[in-house]
């Protein structure tokens, strides 16, 4: 994928990239991995065994549902999350990377030219669309169940709830800029804190009534289907909260490695968490059904006697802050990986930590999510209403990581077709049933993520088509570089320096050195022909970081070869390029760079108003410039018109 002056991104040949970054003991990754990756998943117990008997589909707390949907919780955890996530999906790593786009790019790679592989981009690009508005709700109905919790300790707080849950959104927010390392030094103590207290709460109530561990036996969820078949099957839209969070186990892999996240879950988190469901159950069990139905409302802070539950408010508003913070994270690293990818237009982005690549801030992805979140909080205003819109991005998603991961069984790892077929038949059985139960939140809520997948979705391919229309009609007005180059040596002037040309191709000449020629009539003694390329592999090591062509006559042709991860820096390699004569110094050196300027087509490729929407995001794209970090007082651009 090649980056340039026009369109950032886009498909290239991978080099040999390394693996992936985890690294430190593995008690330290453990650690880690509690406090980042686990923050969605561990916030659940706040509000998804209350949305399943107190949300848009009440049920009576009895023995019978109460039994029922603790079992389909705990088999929900063991088949998508412990098996389909940490058994299977982890082990498609893109170099270590894990996420739909490091799965998307690692297929796109193995199957280039295949029928079905414009297909699987779609579905990958979808899936990235949906995480926008998953990310949104995530913050809002966290934060919002915590501080809710209040109630819980005076009846009286209940107005202040509103404005607590937004100033600590609005605070959240606002030290995006500062960065994460500092705090998130805190998250893995705290979590472990938070999941032990989880742990310990469970299992003070099962111990008064052990009769709820029979729930773990899967007779009881097939009970339920067979006793109450729409109503359980509508349990489901609300069930599927205790596994939301699950993609991050892979999304988080390059972080901190399959080895570490696996062990954490099935050590740690999946024992608290379950003792918590099973804690939450054996107390309304233990009750009368008026008081059950009272306490349904809000089981997870009742599980503390009354003088403990303002700090185990306190406790679950940092734990749903730190799962806020993972998300916020997360949507800067996809954005950053769609960017290099040819998804989304440049956007700025600024780096936190000196010593950490991970660390960045992307401010139009920060504040856009801001205003999104504040939206959402006031105008649902509770987190049993943002319960309704929960749930459907996450279940689409992972929908299409069945369909991804289909592909990589079959088609990357070579398994017999009678034997992935089975599994992949499981995985999108329970995919479509849960995605199916949540297509009933449509109107009371669901079509806000839907809405706000099938917006980023149309901006992602219509930039992905453009900027490929793009690029091929500026190759095709392209002249051969001999050609150009014995024309030029005996046309022109030649004056000291060294000019750089940035080219999205690395073949033809560039636009901008053509216009240069037309209207200054002159050649610097070192010409560059520079491409930046992009790599379907989230690494490239050092040693295959440049490519050289020496084209005679004082010309050079360099490739710069990035993976998906990493930030591009030109004047960094150039200064360390030695095979292009003298060493480089950027006082010396002039960037040119082209700054494409959409014509309307007679017969356009694509409709006038995706045409129009593409134009728009061209001029609001950031700068090469700055993207590449290119000294501001070195460069030159050059204006062209293009039809596409």
């Amino acid at each position: 994928m090649s980056s340039d002056a026009a369109p950032g991104g886009g498909a290239a040949g991978s080099p040999p990239a390394q693996a992936g970054h985890a690294h430190g003991s593995l008690g330290a990754m453990v650690l880690g991995a509690v406090g980042v990756v686990f923050g969605d998943i561990g916030t659940s117990p706040l509000y998804a065994f209350r949305e399943t008997f107190a949300g848009h589909h009440p049920l009576p707390p009895d023995e019978l549902h109460i039994l029922g949907v603790l079992s389909l919780i705990f088999w929900s955890m063991m088949l998508v999350v412990t098996f389909k996530y940490v058994a299977i999906i982890m082990r498609a790593d893109n170099k270590g990377e894990g996420g739909s786009l490091a799965l998307l790019a690692l297929i796109n790679r193995k199957s280039e030219g295949k029928r079905w592989s414009k297909g699987i981009i779609l579905l990958g690009v979808f899936a990235t669309a949906l995480f926008y508005g998953d990310s949104m709700i995530t913050p809002a109905i966290s934060v919002l169940s915590a501080v809710e919790g209040l109630t819980t300790v005076e009846a009286g707080f209940a107005p202040m709830v509103l404005p607590i849950a937004v100033g600590i959104l609005i605070g959240l927010f606002m030290i995006q800029s500062r960065g994460t390392a500092k705090v998130g030094m805190l998250f893995g103590p705290i979590m472990m804190i938070y999941f032990t207290v989880l742990g310990v709460l469970g299992t003070w109530h099962i111990l008064g009534n052990p009769h709820v561990l029979i729930a773990l036996n899967p007779w009881y969820a097939v009970r339920f289907f067979m006793e109450e078949g729409t109503l359980a099957f509508l349990a489901m839209g609300s069930v599927v909260l205790a596994v939301t969070g699950a993609e991050a186990l892979y999304a988080d892999m390059g972080h901190f490695g399959r080895r570490p996240i696996g062990l954490s879950w099935l050590a740690f988190v999946l024992p608290a968490l379950m003792l918590n469901y099973l804690g939450q159950g054996a107390m309304i069990l233990s009750q009368d059904m008026a008081t059950a139905l009272k306490t349904i409302h809000n089981p997870f802070f009742l599980l503390a006697p009354e003088m403990l539950r303002l700090p185990l408010v306190i406790l679950a508003t940092m734990a749903t802050v730190i799962a806020s913070q993972a998300v916020i994270t997360g949507a800067f690293s996809v954005t950053q990986q769609a960017i290099q990818l040819g998804f989304i237009p440049r956007l700025r982005i600024t780096h936190t930590s000196a010593g950490s690549i991970g660390q960045i801030y992307i401010p139009a992805i920060n504040w856009g999510l801001m205003v999104m979140v504040i939206l959402l909080v006031m105008s649902f205003r509770t987190s049993s209403n943002l319960a309704a819109a929960y749930g459907i991005a996450v279940t689409g998603a992972m929908a299409i990581d069945t369909c991804l991961i289909a592909v990589v069984l079959i088609h990357l790892w070579g398994w017999n077709k009678a034997l992935a077929a089975p599994l992949i038949a499981v995985f999108a059985a329970v995919d479509l049933a849960y995605f199916g139960a949540n297509l009933t939140k449509v109107p009371d809520g669901g079509w806000f993520p839907l809405l706000i997948g099938f917006i980023a979705f149309t901006l992602l391919t219509t930039w992905g088509r453009g900027r490929m229309l793009m690029i091929n009609r500026l190759r095709e007005a392209a002249m051969p570089v001999k050609v150009f180059v014995q024309s030029a040596v005996n046309s022109a002037v030649r004056v000291p320096g060294t000019a750089v040309f940035m080219t999205s191709q690395a073949q033809g000449v560039p636009h901008a050195l053509l216009h240069n020629l037309k209207h200054n009539k002159v050649l610097h003694e070192r010409v560059i022909l520079l491409t930046v390329k992009i790599a379907d592999a989230p690494y490239v090591p050092e040693s295959h970081r440049v490519d050289f062509a020496d084209l005679g006559q004082g010309f050079y042709r360099i490739v710069i070869n990035y993976g998906f991860m990493e930030d591009p820096d030109v004047p960094a390699v150039l200064s360390r390029t030695r095979t292009c004569g003298p060493e480089f110094k950027m006082m010396d050196t002039s960037f040119f760079l082209a700054r494409q300027t959409l014509l309307p087509s007679e017969r356009p490729a694509m409709a006038i108003w995706r045409e129009k929407l593409f134009a728009w995001m061209l001029r609001n794209a950031e700068s090469a410039m700055e993207f590449f970090k290119l000294p501001t007082n070195r460069v030159v651009e050059l204006g062209s018109q293009v039809e596409i």
